[in-house]
């Protein structure tokens, strides 16, 4: 039995007054997705629980069926992982916006115009040495980016530089730890306790200090660099400063295939979700055109996926493009993607046994961020007992025989559907 979990980045969204109260998967052209709504069981997932709106990382480790509560210990070793960074235990992580600053450095563009091809930029940025610490840099798609610590002595217990909104100028990095009040129960005020407290406030003080060090002189490389002097000259949103946050340590994940006892791969272009593949041990695919933008390359993906299921039995698709849309508050490029992800399923029909179609979250055009909102998913297959649902909607799917659950169980359920599944009990 083969299955492939389509994940479209942010796809759900709200009732939108511009579409008659519709949603742009309502709106959308869909055929192949109404096909399989047809002919599977629908529902809505709450890929966190109810009431939470999901990070991009926390709820792909959902989706894959690991509890986010357990196993999250921040998004930097996700993004470093799918950069191809091999990292260490010990090493520190963070995410990486490139970002636009003017001469008063007030944030101007947090996504400098959502530039590409970032590479030279950050070849001059990974000259950049300061004692106390190694500094790894990549660039990875787009405006992201992401930075690993590596030395003695550091800590992910550091604030973040990016204020999530223009307007205003880059946050002091700080450490988190300001007061023996704040220690953690693992490290109670007793039989050493306060000598361990002590040294974590003091690696995080440190961790503050070189990442604010590294900022500064990052800015002055970049904005003399002649990439942005050119974008400059052209009208475009220099790329001449470096947005730190989502600092984390490297999580211990059970490989996937061992929990699951099938072989799986991932086909994506967000370092993040090929990050969150990478440690759970599965194969991931680099896909020249895919650019985790609204204008990846679709076909390329669906032809990369055909050929990991020749070695996988299960492969996780992932687009990035209607996640963009939303965050844009850009409706028409959401359906747009949309219908252009449902025009290569058709591909996959014949060739998987068993279809999922899902989101991550619900990224509202109207909001323009994560919301809590649960998704719409279907699962299309043998055996699959079907309902009455005749199109893939977030309103359609409520009406589904799935019922409502949660993102950790999708890989469950369809692990059963699959017929490997082991019994719980005599």
């Amino acid at each position: 039995m083969k299955t492939l979990l389509i994940i479209c980045d942010g796809m759900a969204d709200r009732s939108i007054p511009a579409l008659a109260y519709k949603t742009p998967l309502e709106i959308a052209k869909k055929p192949n997705m109404d096909w399989l709504a047809k002919r599977g069981i629908s529902g809505i997932m709450d890929t966190i629980a109810p009431g939470v709106a999901p990070g991009s990382d926390t709820a792909h480790l959902a989706l894959l069926g690991y509890d986010p509560y357990e196993t999250y210990t921040g998004r930097g070793p996700f993004e470093a992982a799918g950069a191809g960074i091999d990292l260490r235990p010990g090493d520190i992580a963070f995410r990486v916006n490139y970002a636009t600053v003017d001469k008063n450095m007030i944030i101007t563009d947090r996504r400098a115009g959502r530039i590409q091809d970032t590479k030279p930029l950050a070849e001059a940025v990974q000259k950049i040495k300061l004692k106390g610490a190694e500094f790894i840099f990549r660039s990875t798609v787009g405006h992201r980016a992401t930075l690993v610590l590596r030395g003695k002595g550091l800590s992910h217990e550091v604030s973040d530089s990016d204020p999530h909104e223009e307007g205003k100028k880059p946050l002091k990095i700080e450490p988190f730890l300001q007061s023996q009040e704040e220690v953690v129960p693992a490290y109670p005020i007793i039989a050493g306790g306060v000598r361990k407290y002590v040294m974590r406030r003091r690696w995080a003080a440190k961790t503050a200090k070189l990442l604010n060090e590294f900022s500064q002189k990052a800015h002055e490389v970049l904005k003399k660099h002649p990439l942005n002097l050119e974008r400059a000259k052209n009208g475009l949103p220099p790329a001449n400063y470096l947005l730190i946050r989502g600092g984390g340590i490297v999580p211990h994940l059970r490989p996937f295939q061992e929990r699951f006892r099938i072989k799986g791969a991932c086909v994506a272009a967000a370092a993040l979700v090929k990050g969150v593949c990478k440690l759970a041990g599965m194969t991931v695919v680099d896909v020249p055109g895919a650019t985790g933008s609204v204008n990846t390359d679709l076909n390329a993906k669906a032809k990369a996926v055909l050929q990991q299921l020749k070695d996988h039995d299960f492969v996780l698709l992932h687009v990035k493009g209607s996640d963009e849309a939303g965050h844009d508050g850009n409706i028409r490029a959401k359906i747009e993607i949309i219908e252009r992800v449902d025009s290569i399923i058709n591909q996959f029909i014949d060739a998987f046994d068993f279809i999922v179609i899902t989101a991550d979250h619900t990224t509202p055009v109207g909001v323009k961020n994560h919301t809590a909102d649960p998704v719409p998913v279907v699962i299309s297959g043998p055996g699959v007992r079907t309902d009455d649902v005749k199109t893939f909607s977030e309103r359609a799917a409520a009406k589904g025989g799935l019922g409502r659950i949660r993102g950790k169980d999708l890989i469950p359920i369809v692990i059963d559907l699959m017929g490997k599944s082991t019994k719980f009990g005599a």
